[in-house]
């Protein structure tokens, strides 16, 4: 295997879990933020 593609491999997996929490995060802002505009508890 070549050095290239052993990078790209390993540096592969932060971003794969930076996009996760990113989309995690949205969906928890985005429920966070109606609960209040309703005057909601979040649980």
């Amino acid at each position: 295997m070549s050095t290239v593609l052993l990078s790209a491999y390993v540096l592969m997996w932060p971003v794969l879990v930076a996009v996760v929490l990113f989309v995690i995060s949205r969906g928890f802002f985005r429920e966070w933020a109606e609960a209040r505009r309703n005057g909601r508890d979040l649980i």
